[in-house]
């Protein structure tokens, strides 16, 4: 195979686009994991993989995951390091990347809404926060994950690396309208909406009987007033001392073990 020396190379910048392009990525459909975890994460999970990219170095070191990607993959390709490196998003790459189509887990929710456990997110904005999230949602069994469409990209480079793989494993749907959303799922179950109110429901009275969906807001703002009106019940973190408020992902993590007890 010839190995591609040039940072030029058309699949190289259209590659360089994705990490890069939030838009670029919804026009394309596609995104780019790298690393050999997450690439075996997407082996696992039968995902659709257009372009494998590994570097010299890699060929030798993680030559097992390379095979195996060469087989799925539509299309691999051998590049310099160099090259490799200036493409890469990590500051010590291993000298492995995919493209990967967008997940379609639309499907999953019909059954999740009858009888699970859902976290939504209201405009949230640090793909850390949301990486964080989804791989607490993963661990902690949680049935399902809803994002409003003003979230950061659950595609972007840091929150696929942040998720630990938890992206290909846990149901997640983008909704355009998290009111509609939730005043469809009251229909069946219980919504809470996480407010900085101590006229709220403590998370230590509230009555987390299946199907729960419980919303946490954009890190600055909190939850919409509209989210909050949609909501069956508002719901409090009880704080002390002078603390006023807690960290997006770390207030999801606290809900989401109470919702599981």
């Amino acid at each position: 195979m010839d190995i591609i020396k040039s940072k030029d190379n058309k699949i190289i910048k259209y590659i360089s686009k994705l990490i890069s392009n939030t838009k670029f990525r919804r026009e394309e459909k596609r995104f780019v994991i790298e690393g050999v975890r997450l690439c075996e994460e997407a082996l696992k999970n039968g995902c659709e993989i257009d372009y494998c990219v590994y570097s010299v170095t890699a060929i030798e070191k993680y030559s097992e995951i390379v095979k195996q990607l060469q087989l799925i993959s539509k299309h691999t390709l051998c590049v310099e390091n160099r090259i490799f490196c200036a493409l890469s998003d990590t500051k010590t790459p291993q000298g492995v990347l995919c493209v990967v189509k967008t997940l379609d887990k639309s499907t999953h929710f019909d059954k999740i809404k009858k009888n699970g456990i859902i976290l939504a997110l209201d405009n949230i904005q640090d793909p850390s926060n949301l990486g964080t999230t989804l791989r607490t949602a993963d661990a902690l069994g949680i049935s399902g994950v809803v994002l409003s469409s003003d979230c950061c990209d659950i595609y972007s480079p840091k929150v696929v690396r942040g998720s630990m793989g938890a992206i290909f494993r846990i149901p997640f749907i983008i909704t355009d309208s998290l009111v509609d959303f939730i005043s469809d799922f009251n229909s069946v179950g219980t919504s809470f909406a996480c407010v900085l109110d101590k006229e709220a429901v403590t998370i230590n009275q509230a009555k987390f009987t299946k199907p729960v969906l419980s919303v946490i807001g954009n890190e600055g703002n909190g939850v919409s007033k509209c989210v909050i009106d949609a909501c069956s019940q508002k719901l409090y973190i009880p704080m002390k001392n002078n603390a006023e408020s807690l960290n997006a992902a770390v207030a999801a993590s606290i809900i989401m073990w109470e919702m599981i007890k």
